[in-house]
């Protein structure tokens, strides 16, 4: 693939995509004159879909404040629109006229919403037939009372008075008594009520706050992620600081992850705390954040590709490859910076399925082709310290490269899960556990994050490992030097003096293998 190309078209989409972006709510969801849709034989649009924790039942009803225990959903302003044909096709003589229903139901109670007729295609409205079997009032949507609750599903009933263009929905708080995922629909059956809209909004309240059920344990997720970045800064920055004279460019670039990496969790914490404390997810907030942890996520790719190519510790630089590594951070940046936007800046209803395939695909290309280069390049490097018999740094690639192998086989399994998650619940009805599934990937890239700072933590050895030759191999060619025989004393000690005269002109680094290498890249 041609990546000049891929990063071209990645602008062009994200100044569109950004362009597009608006005033941005979660847990109040605002209605802009939104059309029905017409669905089988009524007309609907969905007016939210959150998990909700159910009201603490000795929370006093007089309590105030965000976190007073209480949880329901609040109707502010809906008021019902409808064109002026459909008016005037009411009789004016009708006091009330185009009834409209307003649906609450727990996921678990789906199948108490409509109908089917002898077996045939399912109905959301009552028809002659169903009035016979199921007993329904025709022209209105057909609800059965749930086993658990008789008052639920909720029914709230609006008319439109007379041929007025607009009838606004008057109603007390809906409390919520049952922890559940919550669907809200506006429905209309009557068939000449084409054309109708909504405006106002919805709040969706849980005992602690504004924020959605199935997003509130990444609050407290975050807290503990941030006092382990914390935990890492501290414990690096003292190394860094007592062997500040020793540290490699590497080593800088490790400590811009883990500075990254608590500034992105401390940020994503906060931005929780204000949709909690508000309901609202300022676009300008939420791209901040996003963009913060494209950055640590696209650095820690790059750090790992260039570890691989063995940057740092056997090779001063990448040469020919650096403006290839550049292009490939920057187009996997807007990749991973798109499909975050996608998914955090907008309500928190799930988005069309073919807007996410269509930024999943690039980002994950992009995933696999770090992966394979990464392995690649680590491959080649490991079989160059071989050949040159460096033990430590050896030993060292060794384990990055085990670290690496667990790593990958981790994410495949994870993600194999995630799939199987997503399949066998299709209306969210786990949401109380889904969290997990994105918290699996700052936990896995922490670990290994860990790891690399365990591998190349500063040292005052640093310097000398990175610019110099082996200790084992000296010590191995003045051991060979000095078994062979009182006869080439002299012959061992000529060879012994030159490499101590040389030594400091010994660079791990060869030239021409870098030439080679980047050849072979």
């Amino acid at each position: 693939m041609d990546l000049a190309a891929l990063l071209a078209f990645l602008l062009l989409f994200s100044a569109t995509t950004l362009t597009d972006v608006g005033r941005v709510e979660g847990s109040i969801h605002t209605y802009d004159r939104k059309p029905f849709k017409e669905v089988g034989n009524a007309f609907l649009i969905s007016g939210g879909s959150e998990g909700i924790v159910a009201s603490d039942p000795a929370a006093p009803l007089s309590s105030s404040g965000i976190a007073d225990g209480r949880s329901y959903i609040r109707f502010k302003n809906i008021t019902f629109w409808r064109t002026k044909y459909s008016a005037e096709q009411h009789s004016s003589m009708e006091h009330s006229t185009g009834l409209i229903q307003a649906i609450i139901f727990e996921a678990s109670d789906r199948d108490n919403i409509g109908g089917s007729a002898y077996g045939g295609q399912r109905s959301i409205c009552c028809t002659p037939d169903l009035a016979k079997l199921e007993g329904c009032k025709q022209g209105e949507v057909i609800r059965r009372l749930s086993s658990v609750d008789l008052n639920w599903p909720v029914v709230i009933n609006t008319h439109f008075s007379a041929n007025y263009l607009s009838t606004a929905l008057e109603t007390e708080d809906i409390p919520i008594t049952k922890t559940g995922m919550y669907n809200l629909f506006f429905i209309s059956c009557d068939p000449k009520l084409r054309g109708l809209s909504v405006s106002g909004k919805t709040v969706w309240k849980n005992p602690g706050g504004y924020l959605p059920g199935r997003m509130a344990p990444s609050m407290t997720f975050y807290i503990f992620m941030s006092l382990a970045y914390l935990l890492l800064s501290f414990i690096w920055f003292a190394q860094y600081a007592r062997f500040w004279r020793d540290v490699l460019p590497l080593q800088n670039c490790i400590t811009l992850v883990i500075a990254l990496g608590l500034f992105e969790t401390t940020l994503w914490y906060f931005e929780y705390l204000n949709f909690n404390n508000t309901g609202m997810r300022p676009v300008g907030i939420t791209t901040w954040v996003v963009t913060v942890g494209a950055v640590r996520k696209t650095v820690s790719r790059l750090i790992l590709l260039s570890i691989s190519m063995g940057y740092g510790v056997v090779r001063p630089t990448l040469g020919g490859l650096t403006s290839k590594v550049l292009l490939l951070g920057v187009t996997y940046f807007l990749a991973s910076e798109l499909l975050d936007i996608e998914e955090n800046v907008g309500t928190i209803n799930d988005f069309s399925g073919k807007a996410k395939l269509f930024l999943v695909l690039p980002d994950a290309f992009l995933d696999a082709f770090i992966i394979l280069w990464i392995f690649t390049s680590l491959s080649r490097t490991l079989e160059k310290l071989q050949a040159r018999r460096s033990s430590v740094k050896l030993d060292i690639y060794r384990k990055f490269a085990n670290a690496l192998v667990i790593a990958v086989i981790s994410s495949v399994a994870w993600i194999g899960y995630e799939v199987y998650f997503k399949a066998t619940d299709p209306f969210s009805e786990r949401w109380q556990s889904a969290w997990i599934i994105t918290a699996f990937w700052d936990i896995l890239s922490f670990a290994l994050l860990c790891v690399v700072c365990y591998l190349w933590a500063p040292s005052q050895s640093s310097q000398r490992y990175a610019y110099s030759g082996e200790i084992g191999e000296d010590d191995d060619e003045e051991a060979q030097s000095l078994t062979k025989g009182t006869s080439d004393g002299d012959l061992g000690l000529v060879k012994l003096d030159k490499k101590e005269r040389s030594v400091d002109h010994t660079d791990a680094y060869s030239l021409e293998d870098e030439s080679e290498e980047d050849k072979r890249e």
